[in-house]
């Protein structure tokens, strides 16, 4: 009832503050600006930047000042959303505040902080920019523990900007994109389709190697080694210099490059059989290396690796210079979000020293220039020098392991030229692969990779929605519920139902879900054997739990009761439970439609916030509603004694018989009304007149559960 994105609606009693709006309170206005300056962005009321500091300095209350705080602090900590809204609650001094929520805990957490916040700023207390600062890092870390990751938030961004919904299945990096039988899944850069077999054979570099090279496709000869001894011997059959790395290891982790000696090579392999199930020795290819990401069989982005060096200065240690000249760059950092890893002296950079006959307390003089990594982090962005053959090298690669999504890494002097023409060569194939360096590059321009995979999973035209039919009203929706779903079923369609008298899928009832509300209906978006949905949505549930999905095919509003009230919830006028009931009707897609009960002037209002088409149905054949609504080309259905009759436009039109199980009664005199509304959802979803007219004369209600409203 707030927006279309998730929020969460937060009761705030501010007691004995009532009395004291921001202009009153000394110093206040001032503290704040100090404290975030960035709320100069925040337009509120006025619609302008500055608006609202102007209301702070005019007075405002703390509720309002709480969401404006929630919302930057969440901004400042890297966390998105930027809706938010204050309002009265139901007695002085008590205001809901609701703001953007892609976490419950995240911004829950945040809104904590927020009035944190607005205590030291109010009281004085301490330094609230350093307090601002202090809760930013705390929110960063939560956010780093519970938001989805860069590389799969960034795929969950780019679907949604295309209107494809997405559901998080897990606290991890699981994300479905798509609903029922239309869905995909992605966990980071892997998806539904990407082979366990190709993900193994991608874990093993000798055996993706072999199959490479039976493709014809460039690698660094070499073979796995059992010991120090032996590794020193391949390294001489292969010639010097070698590379020493783990079979089986990821991220970089124990790979040592350009080795010429017997004891780096055996120092090397100590380290590289920690960090995996086998060695591999193989010739050093002289070069950078590079990380290529390919995506449905085409190269989507590069980029490439530099060394990292210090510079002595006579008076630090390498040690220091590494914290000073490099890790103060703010690109490196340990979140996901930093393109750049922090340097630290390990294994590879002691034998890098070594090498130098360097340690990490040695004081290199003045402008002597120390190299700390041979093979430091690939984050520099080289998309567009990238040549055609090398395009077309690694997107073979990626087919010969059997990736969809894949990150090569290649080993070249210079990407712009073949890779045949320099010696190069490509020595691993990643399922999975971070997407952030593409995301984040240290230079160059970020690449879309997101849209890529999100345009890869659902190409243009492919479609990534079932028909979602949401039925609401103060009565009637379960029967309706359940004509539409049987209206789908004749069809041949599986359908997912979810009404107060229980889950259905098919015709088959889930035990133990005798209720309509929040979860139920998600799990039937969750099925992937479901190709049409029905859900019924009660007025409790869509105040407190909001919509299980985004938008719908159908929306069908039956009716509102003006005298419903939810006094527990500040609910307690028409204009209140209308906001409720219109959800279901601002939900509909533009290529949807909206069925409206005719007869009920304040479901009549809603035709105007309808993005789609929109059906009546009355039981008035008279309705001047109906007749503008024919006049004007539009549909709509007219329930009488003994027919039900589909008018479209000023001629067009078909009749249906009521059935003898439909006809008004004393005890139900909403039946036929209800196979009204459900015949008008079935036209709305095209289905056939022939199959709406059999299954008006076909449906029997499930008797084996408790009727619903």
């Amino acid at each position: 009832m707030w927006t279309y994105y998730p929020v969460i609606e937060v009761w705030i009693d501010i007691g004995d503050l009532e009395d004291y709006p921001s202009h009153l309170i000394p110093g206040f206005y001032e503290r704040l600006v100090k404290a975030l300056p960035s709320l100069q962005e925040h337009r509120c009321s006025y619609g302008e930047p500055g608006g609202f500091l102007k209301r702070v300095e005019e007075g405002t209350w703390p509720a309002h000042i709480l969401e404006h705080l929630t919302l930057e602090l969440q901004n400042l900590a890297g966390i998105p959303g930027g809706f938010g809204k204050a309002r009265d609650g139901d007695r002085r001094g008590v205001y809901k505040v609701m703001v953007s929520a892609n976490n419950e805990e995240v911004t829950l957490t945040a809104l904590k902080y927020a009035r944190d916040l607005y205590l030291v700023l109010a009281q004085d207390t301490k330094d609230p920019a350093a307090e601002v600062k202090e809760i930013i890092e705390k929110l960063r870390d939560l956010s780093d523990d519970l938001l989805l990751g860069p590389s799969t938030a960034c795929i969950v961004n780019a679907a949604e900007e295309r209107g494809i919904p997405s559901i998080r299945l897990s606290e991890g990096n699981l994300v479905q994109l798509g609903y029922g039988a239309k869905q995909r899944r992605i966990w980071t850069a892997e998806t539904d389709q990407t082979s366990a077999i190709a993900e193994t054979i991608s874990r093993d570099k000798d055996l993706t190697k072999s199959l490479l090279a039976s493709a014809g496709v460039p690698i660094p000869e070499g073979r796995t080694v059992t010991s120090p001894q032996d590794a020193w011997e391949a390294a001489q059959e292969i010639g010097l210099p070698v590379v020493v790395k783990p079979i089986d290891g990821n991220h970089g982790r124990g790979v040592f490059i350009n080795l010429y000696t017997q004891h780096e090579i055996e120092s090397a392999y100590a380290v590289a059989i920690d960090e995996g199930s086998e060695v591999l020795v193989e010739r050093h290819i002289v070069g950078d290396e590079h990380r290529l990401l390919v995506v449905g069989n085409k190269l989507v982005a590069a980029a490439k690796g530099e060394t990292v060096w210090v510079t002595g200065d006579g008076k630090h240690t390498i040690q220091e210079l590494i914290q000073i000249q490099i890790n103060t760059d703010p690109r490196r950092g340990t979140s996901e979000e930093h393109p750049l890893n922090p340097v630290r002296i390990d294994s590879a950079v002691e034998l890098e020293l070594e090498r130098q006959k360097l340690t990490g307390k040695s004081i290199p003089p003045v402008d002597q220039k120390v190299l700390i990594q041979s093979n430091g982090n690939v984050a520099f962005d080289v998309t567009d020098l990238v040549h055609p053959d090398v395009a077309s090298q690694v997107a073979l690669a990626a087919r010969v392991v059997g990736l969809e999504i894949a990150g090569i890494d290649l080993v070249a002097q210079d990407i712009s030229k073949p890779l045949e023409e320099q010696n190069a060569a490509i020595v691993e194939v990643n399922a999975g692969p971070s997407l952030i360096f593409h995301l984040k590059p240290a230079s160059g321009k970020a690449q879309p990779v997101g849209q890529e995979i999100a345009n890869h999973l659902f190409p243009p035209g492919v479609e990534y929605r079932v028909p979602v039919v949401g039925i609401c009203g103060e009565k009637g929706k379960t029967p309706v519920a359940e004509m539409i779903a049987h209206f789908l079923r004749l069809t041949n369609l599986h359908v997912g139902l979810s009404c107060s008298k229980g889950l259905y899928f098919g015709s088959r009832a889930v035990p133990n879900t005798n209720s309509s509300n929040w979860e139920n209906a998600r799990r039937t978006l969750l099925n992937r054997a479901v190709e049409a949905v029905v859900i019924e949505n009660n007025h409790l549930s869509m105040l407190i739990e909001g919509l299980a999905y985004d938008r719908c095919q159908v929306g069908v509003v039956l009716n509102i009761n003006p005298k419903a009230n939810f006094p527990q919830y500040a609910i307690y006028d028409e204009d209140q439970v209308y906001s409720i009931v219109r959800t279901q009707i601002d939900v509909v897609l533009p290529t949807g439609v909206g069925v409206l009960n005719a007869d009920d002037p304040m479901v009549v209002q809603m035709a105007e916030l309808c993005d789609g088409e929109v059906i009546f149905f009355t039981e008035n054949p008279q309705s001047e509603v109906i007749n503008t609504h024919i006049q004007n080309g539009g549909r709509a259905v007219l329930v009488g004694k003994q027919q039900i009759t589909l008018r479209s436009g000023k001629h067009e039109q078909k009749s249906i018989p009521v059935p003898h199980h439909s006809e008004p009664d004393a005890a139900s005199p909403w039946k036929a009304m209800n196979l009204g509304a459900a015949i008008a959802a079935a036209w709305a979803l095209d289905i056939p007149f022939n199959v709406i007219e059999a299954g008006a004369e076909t449906f029997v209600t499930d008797t084996n559960t408790a009727t619903g409203a």
